[in-house]
C-alpha cells in the first residue's frame, strides 16, 4: 500500500484517493466497495486498509445504483392488532422479537424499517413499499394462521423470511418452536410434583402456536392416564389469564395444576388464585410459556417454558439476508428446542 497523503481538510476523501494509496485501479475500488465477489481477497485487505487510513466513507446513494440495495430492511409485525405501536415494544413477544432482528441486524450493518401491518390497507402499503425497492427484503413477525401478508409478499416474488409456519403451505423460509414439546415438559413436570386436577388456559385457537401447545400438553396429560383436561381459550393477555382462571375454579374448585399458554396469561391466573386465598405453589402450581420479562416479574416468580425468542428472530434476520446473496433463493425452515425454566410457581 502507498504512503499515505490525505486530501486538503476542504474536501472529502474520493474514490481515486482510495486507489492510489492502494495501488489499484479506481475499478477495483468500486468493485470492493460494492461487495462484488470477484476480487481477490488479498486485494480486498488492501483496499479495505486504504479506505480506513484515507477516512473514505462511499456513498450511500451511489453504491444503491450499483448494487440495487438499499441497505435497510422492513421489520414487519403483523398481527398485534389489540396492541398501539406504542404498545407493541414493549409487548413481552414482539418487543424481544424486534429487538433480536434489530441487534442482528446491526452486525450486518443494515437497517431496519419498521412497519406495523394489522389492516388490509397497511398490508398493501407493506407489499408496495417492497415493490417500489425501498427494503431490500421483509422480515415477518405473524402471529395468526389467517394472515394473509405471508402470502402476499410471496406472490409479489419479494424476499422475505417468516417467524412461525405459515398457515398453509407457502415458499418461504421461516423459524419456529417445537411448541408441543415445550408443552409436554410443562405436562410432566407437573405430573412430577403430584398434581392430580390439572387445568389448561390456552392461547387464541387461531395461531398455530397456541394448537400445537394445546394438543401437545393434552397429549402429555394422555400419556400420563389423564385423557381430559379442562380448558379454557384466553388471547395471550394478562386480563384473558385471569377471566379464564375464574371459569376454571368455578369448574373444577379443587384444582391443583395449571398450566397457560404465555406468561401473561399465567401471570393473570396468580392474580385470581391469590385472590381465592390458593397458595403457589403449595395449593396449586403454576407453569407458564415464553420464558418473557412476565416471568420474572410474578410473584412468586413463573415456572415457565422457555422459547428463545430473539436467537430465533436473529436467526430468522439471517435466513433473509443469506437469501438475498442466493441466485436462486432456497426455501428452509429452523425449528429451535424449548427448555423448561423451574422457579417458585412450580
Amino acid at each position: 500500500m502507498s504512503e499515505v497523503v490525505r486530501p486538503p481538510a476542504s474536501r472529502s476523501p474520493t474514490l481515486e484517493d482510495v486507489a492510489k494509496v492502494a495501488g489499484v485501479s479506481r475499478a477495483t475500488v468500486s468493485r470492493v466497495i460494492n461487495t462484488t465477489r470477484n476480487v481477490d481477497p488479498a486485494i480486498r485487505d488492501t483496499v479495505q486498509q486504504a479506505i480506513a487510513a484515507t477516512g473514505y466513507v462511499p456513498n450511500s446513494a451511489a453504491r444503491s445504483l450499483v448494487t440495487k440495495r438499499t441497505g435497510t430492511i422492513a421489520l414487519v409485525l403483523s398481527g398485534a392488532q389489540d396492541l398501539s405501536s406504542s404498545q407493541v415494544f414493549v409487548d413481552p413477544f414482539f418487543g424481544r422479537a424486534a429487538g433480536g432482528v434489530v441487534n442482528f441486524l446491526r452486525t450486518r450493518g443494515r437497517h431496519p424499517v419498521v412497519m406495523l401491518a394489522d389492516t388490509d390497507e397497511s398490508r398493501t402499503h407493506v407489499v408496495d413499499h417492497l415493490r417500489q425497492g425501498n427494503a431490500d427484503g421483509a422480515v415477518l413477525i405473524s402471529t395468526h394462521s389467517t394472515d394473509p401478508l405471508p402470502k402476499l409478499l410471496v406472490d409479489a416474488g419479494q424476499p422475505v423470511a417468516l417467524y412461525a409456519r405459515p398457515p398453509k403451505p407457502l415458499a418461504i423460509s421461516y423459524v419456529d418452536l417445537a411448541h408441543a414439546q415445550g408443552a409436554a415438559m410443562a405436562a410432566d413436570h407437573l405430573v412430577a410434583r403430584g398434581c392430580q386436577r390439572v387445568v389448561t388456559i390456552s392461547g387464541p385457537l387461531d395461531v398455530f402456536a397456541s394448537q400445537d401447545r394445546l394438543s401437545g400438553f393434552q397429549t402429555a396429560m394422555a400419556r400420563h392416564g389423564r385423557p381430559v383436561v379442562p380448558h379454557v381459550e384466553g388471547n395471550f393477555t394478562q386480563d384473558s389469564g385471569e377471566i379464564a382462571m375464574r371459569r376454571l375454579l368455578a369448574e373444577q374448585p379443587d384444582l391443583d395444576g395449571v398450566f397457560a399458554a404465555n406468561d401473561l396469561m399465567a401471570q393473570g391466573a396468580l392474580d385470581v388464585l391469590r385472590e381465592h386465598g390458593r397458595r403457589v405453589p403449595a395449593d396449586v402450581a403454576v407453569i407458564g410459556f415464553d420464558d418473557s420479562s412476565a416471568a420474572q416479574a410474578s410473584r412468586p416468580a413463573l415456572t415457565t417454558i422457555r422459547q428463545p425468542v430473539e436467537d430465533m428472530a436473529g436467526e430468522l434476520t439471517r435466513l433473509l439476508l443469506d437469501s438475498l446473496d442466493q441466485t436462486e433463493r432456497r426455501v428452509t425452515s429452523v425449528i429451535f428446542e424449548p427448555t423448561l425454566v423451574i422457579r417458585q410457581s412450580a
